[in-house]
């Protein structure tokens, strides 16, 4: 939207107050994101910039738009409709067309390349497919265009997101999968110069790991060694409440171990949801005990919050603070102890890996095992540009030395 409006002529404001239009991006994937969002716009509309047009777009205001006009601020979904006219921009549900938004840059090192948006899934306690609507694929002409474009201006990484990746390619003429993607944005990149870009995938539903994407990931030459899944939880029974699929962690664990003989060391990572409406101790420790079996190397774990407008919200079984906090806690526990050990194992042997930079003071990024790195000296080339390091230490990061940093060691 901020390319959009700049190629129209519009300046960005060095802060609110100076600002005629200021425009909030809201949140509303919990109640307490959509409460947060609700306080920012009311600030903005009363303080922090008095004199501007506020608008907000987004989640909430495409569940709430009425809310929010209540509050001053104008509500409008349709992100592309607002990048057209930010000014004045036409007001209701938003288009069901994929958004006609592109980028040409970012001001980090790794670059996000969208191609998919809207979940027609439906989980039990997830809010987004009111919010976002049914899935829609991103043309593949678009997506290409796009990549070349984000490598040319540096990026040396691209990370494939959208909202339920495993939806991608259903809607189009031919019909086409994610994987079928991966392949054709792998081969088209490749013939760019060895080292300048990489693919990172977003976090995929345990449905996408099947044989294609185990012989799209053993091909490619392009793809950082690293998976996260959304698993949510491992127990069957969990599962089936969450309108999952009931088998998804044994789905997980057979694709883990196939892909162990393509990629020898590779990072692993998981979305778990605990305290679920209903979910036993007993169920727990079966999440705990997957978490425990698997090669993890990072998690990201949320405790169960209460969501209106969900199927979860008014299931019965709904379990105390304290316990789903516990529960939570101690999965990352489980996690944070597989990532030290990970990391260590990557130091001892001496890994070489491959890193995104992101800064050069300290000289840091992420390496394609999705590890944060650290160089002991700033390693030559530009931010953004993949570097090349060898493993010799980890203290919460993996410390590296650069190839030419070599000779310099006793």
């Amino acid at each position: 939207m901020a390319e959009a409006w700049q190629r129209a002529g519009l300046l960005p404001a060095a802060t609110p107050d100076q600002a005629d239009l200021v425009v909030l991006c809201t949140c509303t994937v919990t109640a307490r994101a959509e409460a947060e969002s609700r306080r920012l716009t009311r600030g903005l509309v009363r303080e922090a910039a008095p004199g501007a047009r506020v608008v907000v777009t987004g989640c909430a205001a495409a569940v709430k738009p009425q809310v929010f006009a209540g509050l001053g601020a104008i509500p409008v979904p349709d992100k592309a409709a607002l990048a057209r006219c930010p000014l004045a921009p036409p007001v209701g549900p938003a288009d069901p067309a994929y958004p006609d938004l592109a980028v040409s840059g970012y001001d980090r090192a790794r670059a996000l390349l969208k191609i998919e948006d809207g979940c027609s899934h439906g989980c039990a306690f997830c809010i987004v497919p009111t919010a976002r609507g049914p899935s829609r694929s991103r043309p593949v002409a678009d997506i290409l265009a796009e990549a070349r474009r984000l490598a040319a201006a540096g990026h040396g990484e691209l990370g494939l997101t959208g909202i339920n990746l495993g939806h991608f390619g259903r809607d189009l003429s031919p019909a086409m999968t994610f994987w079928d993607l991966v392949d054709r944005l792998d081969r088209e990149l490749r013939c760019l110069p060895e080292g300048t870009v990489r693919l990172r995938l977003g976090s995929l539903d345990p449905s996408e790991l099947t044989e294609q994407g185990l012989a799209v990931l053993e091909h490619s030459r392009l793809v950082c060694p690293h998976l996260h899944i959304s698993l949510q939880s491992a127990d069957p029974g969990v599962l089936d409440a969450m309108g999952r699929r009931a088998g998804d962690a044994r789905a997980v664990s057979s694709f883990v171990d196939k892909l162990r003989r393509v990629w020898p060391r590779f990072g692993l990572g998981l979305d778990l949801l605990t305290g679920f409406p209903g979910e036993s101790e007993a169920a727990f420790e079966t999440t705990a005990a997957f978490v425990a079996d698997q090669p993890l190397t990072h998690a990201h774990v949320f405790p169960y919050s209460q969501r209106p407008g969900t199927t979860a919200a008014a299931m019965p079984g709904q379990l105390p603070r304290a316990v789903k906090t516990q529960r939570a806690a101690r999965l990352r526990e489980l996690a944070a102890a597989k990532a030290g050990r990970f990391r260590a194992a990557m130091a001892a042997a001496g890994d070489v890996v491959t890193v995104a930079l992101e800064g050069r003071d300290p000289a840091v990024g992420t390496c394609g095992q999705y590890v944060d790195c650290r160089f002991t000296a700033a390693p030559a080339g530009r931010t953004g540009a993949l570097i090349r390091g060898r493993a010799v230490d980890c203290d919460g990061v993996l410390l590296l030395v650069a190839p030419e940093k070599e000779a310099d060691r006793p």
